[in-house]
Parts: structure tokens; C-alpha cells; sequence
């Protein structure tokens, strides 16, 4: 049986769980020598810890450089000695053994700094734990059985009183780890009650941690956002982590300055150009759900695009078509947690939501929620203050960040006063001459916005909606125009501020212009906001005047779903004439009808069925002609959503009335109820509509 090299053992991500997570294995006796080998080998190529329990790692690291001259001595003979079954099962449970000390310590190397510290103790107690096991195994194992080199039988017996001497050692904890512990847990202490840290203290517990720049930080960041979805439903721990997050991104800024890094933040920033699974995307808005929640009827959503669905005075299921019983929205931990695992893959920041947990509106993890407050105040401070716009960008760019996190995070910022600090960077001279600080701007009110009453302060601050609208016009690159589009998508989630958008004529030919020309992550930004204002009549008028009918034509065969879907909005707001005056349109609906995706072929089909009973009978004729239209219609009906099946009913009844000779406009759904629960059957949906198989 060959034996793996040593890169076959990838790196653990996650502690085992006990010994019993790792299996003795079943191998010819050389082939257990030589695996044994190359995790002694792996374990002693590690560096031994520089800052937490630096004297366990050592220890351990240098027995396996021991041993491994043991496993070399017994290969180099040929053949290799008879082994005994005591000897074997000896070295099988080293197997199991040497595994174990591997995973700890690439456990400990790999994860964050903070997290090892609060663990310290157990941690400590897992390596004396290893410790005493190996000295066990070697005490048992039958050496005399077996001719070895003098100086290596002599080695091993050495191996064995050190390991015997260190398991009779009292207090495995360095007393050193343990007084960082509580310093720490001090500090956290001392920020629950609102006293801002002192800077050399806060300087001196980092560099022992090893924490010495921005960039060790953020690594540092991102370990204790892992950690907290590797505990699970153990909120007890999650909230001390969410502590540390707070307390390490603060001391991020104080200590090392605000910095931007030199990779492109939006590739990590946003899935829209990352092939998202279809079960993580919302129905609704097509884009990766953040909180998906369960509706009455069992399907899923998002909690802001079902939310705003629900306030626009829907009673349905978008998706199903059935009446919510209630409008309790549940929410979906399972998928979220999926959700959450294939952002940490993906480099995508997703939202920890341990530190929103609220008992009466109150956040329970004061620590972390003054340690937010904090870092918003030292950076609006330094923003402030700011002399230079490259300093500028700096300080903006870890507001962006900021703002990214969480809602305690975005509240925390606005309170501090940013957004009209960051009005002021949005114009386009700042564009012209510092692009990355006009995106970190706009990008920043962006991810405020998220944050429900911060949508009424961006709408209330002097030149704030002016400045978003002139970055969507005239912004210096396409994603600062994308993350405007975006902007305004959010704050038109309130009624009454996307009617004061949909007034605006800047605001109508920004969004057309950059959903035209603009690259095809900007183009859905701007066709998600088009989409948010086509909810509103009044704002239709101005998108048929803009040419939204045109865009969308030509935009179906790249952007279908959510071409449609505006189509779709616009046609039941006022903009039928439009539509049905265009015979581009009407051919291009019938081709996604019958090839589209499924979201967009049920639009599809509600669209032509509102056209057709509008717009008489040459309307119906010229539908009628359209090459394969009823074929399509009839698949449509067999495998389409519940909603969809019933649209293509209505079409093709009415198209059935035109042929035989009858006012092909004139129909309610309430005459075809019967099909509402039409079957695969051909036969079976020709008697349902009372139209020949």
C-alpha cells in the first residue's frame, strides 16, 4: 500500500473534536514505519510558537525530531524487524497519537491569537494531555524486542524520562499566558463601562500577542469571524469573540493608522461576479441572501426584499402565488450558516450577527457595542482632522469597512457624524484626481444604508442625495457609479423617499445611462434600483420617458430576469402603450417565455397576459403568429412555477377565444380557476380549460 507524502495531510481548520476523531489505521508494518515518519517530520518542521505557549510547542516539536530518527533507524533495516502484535498496536495508537499533536498545532498556528489566549488553560491541559499519552506509549513499548543502534535505544530511553519528568510538572499554564488572559479580559472590562484604553497598554498587549501592524490585524480579524461560526449555537463564547473582534479592530486604527490595502476590496466585497449557488439567492432580487427568513408558505427570502414586497401592500407569495396566512417571517439559521461558510471561502465578507443579538432593543454585548462606538469616534475624529486627501482616503476606506460588519457598526458611525464628513468626497473634482476616495465614499454611505433609520439621515443631510446623484452621472469609474445605482436601491426601499427619487430626472437618466453602458456588475446595480422605483406610478411615467422600454429590449438577452421583471412592473404601472407598441418587445418576450430561466419566463408570462387583455385583438393576432408561442405556452403550464402555469393558462386561453373568432381581451382569472392546480398531463390541462388536447 504506498503512503501519502507528507502534503497529503492538508491543514485542519477546526479542533477534533476528542481522540475517537481520529481513526488507528490498518497498514503493513512498513508502511505504519513510514507514516509515522512523515508526521513526526510535519510536526517538526513547524516553527515553535513565538508568543503563546511557546514552551508546550517546543517541547513537543522536539520529541518528534526525536522520534523521527527512531522510524528512519527502523526502515534503514532490511528487512524491517519483526514487530510483535503489542509493538504494533504500540505504534498504531502513536499513529492516532502523532495525529492528534499535528491538528493542535496547526490549530494553534493557524487560528487567532486572541481566541488561544482566552483558551489558554485548556488548551495547555490538550498538549499535557498529548504529553502524558506519548510518555505512556513509550513506556510500554517493547524496545528490548527489537535490535536497535546503540545510540538510538539510548535517545529513546532519554525521550522517555523527559516526557516522564514533564508529566509530573504542576501548573501547565505559563504563568506569563496567564496574566495577558486577564489583562485582556480587563481591557474588555474597562470598555463595557465606556473608558477608553490606554494606547500604550493596548500597544504593549498586541506586540506580545504578535500583533504589530494593520495587516497582521486584519488576519486576525478574519480568524475570530471563523471562530465564531466553529462554535455554533455556543453563545456564551461567540460573545466573548465578538468582544475580541471589537477590541482588535479599534486597536487596529489607533495603533497602526487607517490603511487601504492593495487588492481590489469589491472582488471580496461582493458576490456579483462569483457564481452564487441559486439556493443562496433571493427570489426576489436575484442577489445572495444575507438574512434569509422562511415566509407562511415555506419558501425563502430574503428579509429586506421580502420585507419591502410585504409593505408594498402584497398578501402573497411571490413565488408560489398562495396567500400569506401571516406575515411572520422566520428565520432560516441553516441556510444562513451555509451561506456564511461559502462567503468565508469566496473572501466575501458576511455579516456576524452573534453581537445583534438584543434582549428589550438592548445589544447584550456592551463590550463589543463600546468598542464600535469607539473606533467610529476615532476615526470621524482623525477624518476631521484630516489634511490631506490621501490621509482622507485612508480614514474612509476603514469606515467602509466598517460599516460592512454589522448594524451596531453602522449606527455607530452615523451617530458619529460621517455622512456629511463624507458628502464632501463625493464630488467630481475629488473623483478626478482621487478616484479610490470617491468609491470608498460613496461605497461607505452605501453599506450605511443598509441600517434602516440611516436611510432617513442620507435623504436628510445637505448635499448627500445631490452628491449620490452626481458620482451615478459623472462618477470617476464604474464602480463608484455601481455603488451609487446601489445606494439609491436602498433608500428607495422607503416609500416615501423613492418617490422623491423617482422625481428626479438626474436620478431616472443616471440610472438608464449606467444600466446601458455600464459593465455588467453596475448594469444589475442599476436595474435592481430601476426596478425599486418602477414601483411607483408617478416614477414609471419618467422611466418611459427616459426609454426604459428600449434598455430593457436590449439588455433581455444578456440581463433576462431582471429585464423582464422591470417590463413587468412598468406594463402594470401605466406603461402598456408603450410596451405594446413595441414589436421588438413583444418578440423577445415570447423568446424568453419559451427559453428563459424559470423566474424570468413566469414574468414573461404575466407581462404578455396584461399586454393581451389591453391591448384588443391585433394585439392577440400579432401574438398568435409568433412562431411557437402556443408550444411554449404548453411547456410553460406543464413544468413552470405555480404562478407562472396559471399566467400561461390565462395566455393561452385567451389566445384560444381570438382563434375562434371571440374578444380576445376580455378575461379573469377567476374563470380559470380550475387550472390552478393543473397537472403535467396534457390531456388533463386541455379539459381543465375546456379547449381540445
Amino acid at each position: 500500500m504506498a503512503v501519502s507524502p507528507p502534503q497529503a495531510f492538508p491543514p485542519r481548520k477546526r479542533r477534533p473534536i476528542s481522540a475517537a476523531s481520529f481513526i488507528s489505521p490498518k497498514l503493513s508494518d512498513r508502511n505504519l514505519i513510514q507514516s509515522l515518519l512523515l508526521f513526526t517530520q510535519e510536526i517538526s518542521s513547524h516553527t515553535p510558537f513565538q508568543f503563546l505557549l511557546k514552551r508546550h510547542s517546543v517541547s513537543l516539536i522536539r520529541k518528534s525530531k526525536l522520534l523521527a530518527i527512531l522510524f528512519e533507524e527502523l526502515l534503514l533495516c532490511n528487512p524491517i524487524p519483526a514487530l510483535s502484535p503489542s509493538a504494533i498496536l504500540c505504534l498504531e495508537e502513536m499513529h492516532v497519537l502523532l495525529q492528534r499533536v499535528k491538528a493542535l498545532i496547526e490549530d494553534c498556528s493557524n487560528g487567532s491569537k486572541m481566541w488561544l489566549l482566552m483558551q489558554t488553560e485548556s488548551v495547555a491541559n490538550g498538549f499535557h494531555e498529548l504529553t502524558r499519552e506519548l510518555s505512556t506509549l513509550l513506556d510500554i513499548f517493547p524496545l528490548q524486542e527489537i535490535d536497535l543502534n546503540d545510540d538510538v535505544a539510548e535517545l529513546i530511553v532519554l525521550i522517555r524520562n523527559q516526557l516522564n519528568s514533564q508529566t509530573k510538572v504542576n501548573g501547565v499554564v505559563d504563568p506569563r499566558d496567564d496574566e495577558l488572559r486577564l489583562e485582556v479580559l480587563a481591557l474588555l472590562d474597562r470598555i463595557k463601562r465606556e473608558i477608553v484604553p490606554d494606547h500604550s497598554e493596548l500597544a504593549e498587549i498586541f506586540a506580545r500577542l504578535g500583533l504589530r501592524d494593520a495587516s497582521s490585524c486584519r488576519e486576525e480579524i478574519e480568524n475570530l469571524e471563523d471562530e465564531v461560526q466553529n462554535q455554533g449555537n455556543e453563545k456564551s463564547k461567540s460573545e466573548v469573540i465578538i468582544a475580541l473582534i471589537g477590541l482588535v479592530r479599534y486597536a487596529k486604527c489607533v495603533l497602526f493608522g487607517a490603511s487601504t490595502p492593495n487588492t481590489d476590496i469589491r472582488s471580496r466585497e461582493t458576490p456579483s461576479e462569483a457564481i452564487v449557488p441559486a439556493d443562496f439567492r433571493c427570489p426576489i432580487s436575484l442577489e445572495l441572501m444575507r438574512d434569509p427568513v422562511v415566509v407562511a408558505t415555506g419558501q425563502t427570502y430574503d428579509r429586506e426584499s421580502i420585507k419591502m414586497w410585504i409593505e408594498s401592500g402584497h398578501a402573497t407569495c411571490p413565488k408560489t402565488g398562495q396567500n400569506l396566512v401571516h406575515t411572520d417571517l422566520i428565520p432560516n439559521l441553516s441556510l444562513k450558516n451555509l451561506i456564511a461558510m461559502w462567503c468565508r471561502e469566496q473572501k466575501i465578507p458576511f455579516e456576524i450577527t452573534a453581537n445583534s443579538v438584543k434582549v428589550n432593543g438592548v445589544t447584550t454585548n456592551k463590550a463589543a457595542l463600546e468598542a464600535t462606538r469607539m473606533t467610529a469616534t476615532f476615526l470621524i475624529n482623525k477624518l476631521s482632522v484630516s489634511q490631506s486627501m490621501e490621509a482622507g482616503n485612508g480614514v474612509v476606506y476603514e469606515l467602509r469597512v466598517l460599516a460592512k460588519t454589522d448594524s451596531d457598526s453602522r449606527a455607530c458611525i452615523a451617530e458619529a457624524g460621517a455622512i456629511p464628513m463624507l458628502v464632501r468626497y463625493l464630488g467630481s473634482d475629488v473623483g478626478s484626481e482621487h478616484p479610490n476616495l470617491q468609491v470608498n465614499a460613496v461605497t461607505t454611505i452605501l453599506n450605511l444604508s443598509i441600517l434602516e433609520a440611516n436611510k432617513t439621515r442620507i435623504m436628510e443631510t445637505d448635499g448627500a442625495l445631490n452628491g449620490i446623484i452626481e458620482v451615478l452621472r459623472s462618477g470617476a469609474t464604474w464602480e463608484a457609479k455601481g455603488n451609487a445605482a446601489a445606494t439609491i436601491f436602498s433608500l428607495a426601499g422607503v416609500q416615501i423617499h423613492r418617490r422623491i427619487l423617482g422625481k428626479k430626472t438626474r436620478v431616472i437618466k443616471g440610472l438608464l445611462e449606467l444600466a446601458e453602458l455600464g459593465p455588467r456588475s453596475s448594469k444589475r446595480d442599476a436595474l435592481a434600483a430601476i426596478l425599486n422605483l418602477a414601483a411607483d406610478r408617478e416614477a414609471v411615467g419618467r422611466l418611459l420617458e427616459g426609454g426604459v422600454v428600449r434598455m430593457t429590449v436590449e439588455l433581455m438577452d444578456q440581463l433576462s430576469e431582471e429585464a423582464v421583471t422591470i417590463l413587468e412592473s412598468v406594463v402594470k404601472r401605466g406603461g402598456f402603450v408603450a410596451i405594446a407598441a413595441s414589436y421588438i418587445a413583444i418578440k423577445k418576450l415570447t423568446v424568453v417565455l419559451r427559453e428563459g430561466s424559470e423566474r424570468a419566463q413566469e414574468s414573461a408570462a404575466a407581462t404578455l397576459v396584461t399586454i393581451t387583455r389591453k391591448g384588443g385583438a391585433e394585439l392577440v393576432a400579432e401574438l398568435a403568429s409568433t412562431p411557437g408561442i402556443e408550444r411554449g405556452i404548453w411547456d410553460l403550464m406543464q413544468s413552470g412555477t405555480p404562478r407562472a402555469r396559471r399566467k400561461a393558462a390565462t395566455l393561452l386561453r385567451i389566445l384560444r377565444r381570438w382563434a375562434a373568432g371571440l374578444d380576445g381581451n376580455v378575461m379573469d382569472d377567476t374563470i380559470i380557476s380550475t387550472t390552478h392546480m393543473i397537472s403535467s398531463s396534457t390531456t388533463a390541462t386541455a379539459t381543465a380549460l375546456r379547449v381540445p388536447a
